[in-house]
């Protein structure tokens, strides 16, 4: 089955998914600059969740550039991970509504840590099914980065109820070590 339709839809889903998080930001009532000072905890949370989506927008692109067709399970991982995705202009509006309480912090760190599981499955589907011996396959090896993100967030949510803010910090940690490119598939794609 071809690659680009599945590419195509995945990005106009991203690309709506972060027009919808930007519609959320409500524009100030006067023109003080002191009526931004409630709009930062949203605008941090807005730059997180839009780093974030383009993280994973970036590095889907990468998946599918190292492999020569998908199949049914293929489309249905790829639909995993948008549906959590699809999640991001909700609970980023919340959090960010709601100064990081710990409930909408920890909601987050259950979005970010499915939308990763989501996306370690469609990174399984596409090697199942072009071949351990695949470009993608060798270029994944294996998958550090990953699996400490899920730890990061497994540890980040329930932290989340002792202190909101370092929970985020976690979340942001793990945004900075995935926003230094992975140049895994690059490289191996070039030679």
């Amino acid at each position: 089955m071809d690659k680009g339709r599945l590419e195509a839809f995945s990005d106009g889903v991203i690309a709506i998914i972060i027009t919808i998080m930007v519609l959320e930001l409500k524009v100030p009532t006067t023109g003080d600059l002191s009526a931004l000072r409630p709009l930062i905890p949203v605008f941090v949370c807005y730059a997180l969740s839009f780093a974030m989506l383009g993280i994973y927008w970036t590095n889907h692109h990468h998946l599918f550039q190292a492999v020569e067709g998908v199949n049914g399970p293929i489309l249905l991982a790829n639909l995993h991970l948008l549906f959590w995705l699809s999640l991001a202009p909700f609970i980023t509006g919340w959090m960010g509504e709601n100064n990081f309480a710990p409930w909408p912090v920890a909601i987050y760190g259950v979005v970010l840590g499915s939308a990763g599981l989501a996306y370690f499955i469609l990174e399984r589907a596409l090697i199942a099914y072009n071949g351990k011996d695949s470009v993608l396959a060798n270029a994944i090896g294996q998958e550090r980065k990953g699996i400490i993100s899920l730890v990061f967030y497994v540890i980040a949510i329930p932290l989340a109820f002792v202190t909101s803010w370092i929970a985020f910090g976690i979340y942001m940690m793990v945004a900075i070590m995935w926003f230094v490119p992975d140049r895994r598939i690059e490289t191996v794609i070039i030679k």
